[in-house]
């Protein structure tokens, strides 16, 4: 069996090689096989030289390397990365440093042990670490889950969490849309009307970032998120 991990990028040549070296690192339960596909999505910073830097020292974990010409949004980095992905599972990967891929095992234990099709991971369970931010956005991302759960009838602790894991016939199933951070409600709403669906969620840790530090997402995203959420739910 393999994982694919699917990374956006967006001006993220600081950090693109050490995340691949933490990818690098794992070692999938049940002998898994890796594959990552970096999406570059229009970056007009060194990124691209930075993943070819990080292929040519480190032959040893495979890379496909795809590329927008402009920048198009985290939604649309992801569906290219779907788009190209062979392995029997799916999980995203964000560019930056905020999560940890050593704890892709967390995510596919439920699905290798064959409890789920879906695996979450959530920032606000568990005893992991976490890194002390923004008061608002915590509020903000709990009135978004609440406002989803309402419409999907999920239990949901966190939908706007990057880390996320799927079966690959699930993932491409859906007719995904959003090109932006309209990702993480989008996927919710139409992964929760599947028939006999089985969505798991496991505590995670969060080494979020400042604005200085590179952190993009902002209020404006926040309403779109609210946007995505009725649309998706009551219009779809």
């Amino acid at each position: 069996m393999k994982l694919s991990i699917i990374v956006p990028t967006y001006n993220e040549g600081a950090t693109i090689g050490r995340i691949c070296e933490k990818i690098r690192q794992v070692q999938p339960i049940g002998g898994i096989e890796k594959e990552v596909i970096v999406v570059n999505d229009g970056s007009s910073d060194d990124t691209e030289e930075a993943v070819s830097h990080y292929r040519e020292t480190h032959p040893d974990l495979p890379i496909a390397y795809f590329k927008h010409s402009v920048n198009r949004g985290k939604g649309a980095a992801i569906r290219t990365g779907i788009e190209h992905a062979t392995g029997d599972f799916v999980v995203i990967q964000d560019a930056d440093l905020e999560y940890d891929p050593q704890e892709y095992n967390l995510l596919l234990k439920p699905i290798v042990d064959g409890f789920a099709d879906v695996v979450y991971g959530s920032r606000f369970m568990g005893g992991n670490p976490h890194r002390v931010l923004f008061f608002w956005h915590t509020i903000g991302n709990r009135l978004l889950t609440f406002l989803s759960n309402m419409f999907t009838n999920l239990n949901l602790t966190d939908m706007e969490a990057c880390l996320k894991l799927f079966r690959m016939d699930i993932i491409k199933s859906i007719q995904l849309q959003e090109s932006r951070f309209g990702f993480e409600p989008e996927v919710t709403a139409k992964v929760a009307r599947i028939p006999n669906v089985r969505i798991y969620e496991v505590g995670i840790s969060y080494y979020g970032r400042t604005y200085q530090e590179g952190k993009k997402i902002n209020w404006k995203d926040g309403f779109k998120a609210i946007y995505c959420i009725l649309r998706y739910n009551l219009f779809s």
